[in-house]
């Protein structure tokens, strides 16, 4: 007889587990590192397209003011640029510029090189394969949390 899943046990796993990982990316230094805000701000223009400040703000459920000092630093380095809302051109709303995209494939780049390397030397096939199903689980989740 199969044993039942506690599932308030593996969520507390699961949590754990994941901001351990993120944890330990974060403190492998990157040159030109983008704090957390910033780099979730420009994962969200750029996934989500152009969008106003306040639109991020909710989107990342921060005040106003404290977008605003992270996209001011953004703006500051290049890595966004601003525009008139095509749609109303009293609003402005925030794009990723050239430079802005390559800070990001250049951050996700030098993590995934490090988790391939780690995960290449310390995990035999089977594991890998595990790793490639709780990958899909892990993003179905975040994405209902």
């Amino acid at each position: 007889m199969a044993q039942e899943v506690d599932v308030a046990e593996l969520a507390s796993s699961v949590r754990t587990s994941v901001g351990i990982l993120v944890r330990r990316l974060r403190q492998k230094p990157i040159e030109g590192d983008l704090t957390l805000p910033e780099t979730s701000a420009l994962g969200r223009l750029r996934k989500g397209g152009p969008a106003t400040a306040a639109d991020l703000a909710r989107q990342e459920q921060i005040s106003p003011q404290s977008m605003g000092v992270t996209l001011a630093a953004l703006e500051a380095r290049g890595f966004i640029g601003r525009e008139a809302d095509p749609l109303d051109g009293r609003r402005v709303v925030l794009s990723v510029t050239p430079a802005g995209e390559q800070v990001l494939q250049d951050k996700r780049s030098a993590q995934v090189e490090h988790l391939a390397k780690v995960m290449a030397t310390e995990f035999d096939e089977a594991e890998l394969r595990l790793f490639a199903q709780a990958a899909g689980l892990i993003e179905r989740l975040a994405a209902r949390v």
